[in-house]
């Protein structure tokens, strides 16, 4: 079994690796990143997914499904905002 720390760097290493191809940052204050992060790592453990730490898992699949990580939402909300509503990823400048 892996271990909550090891997933998490898992976590970290897919999160960067998603945003350089998106064209985004991650967080660059290091202790909210590593907040979220942690959020992802247990949503993972608990459900099985990477469901997005700042939204509620439903129980219902299809609604589910749209808060996957990177959820259907964030695009629109760094383009709008700067930054999802999670605060992992940023508009790199």
């Amino acid at each position: 079994m892996t271990d909550h720390n090891e997933l998490k760097q898992k976590m970290y290493e897919w999160t960067q690796k998603y945003a350089e191809k998106a064209g985004y940052r991650l967080n660059p204050d290091k202790e909210a990143l590593d907040y979220v992060l942690d959020g992802l790592t247990v949503k993972l453990e608990k459900f099985g997914r990477r469901y997005c730490p700042c939204r509620i898992v439903t129980g219902d699949e299809k609604e589910d499904r749209k808060i996957v990580c990177p959820c259907i939402y964030h695009k629109e909300e760094v383009e709008r905002d700067g930054n999802c509503h999670c605060e992992l990823f940023f508009k790199a400048n």
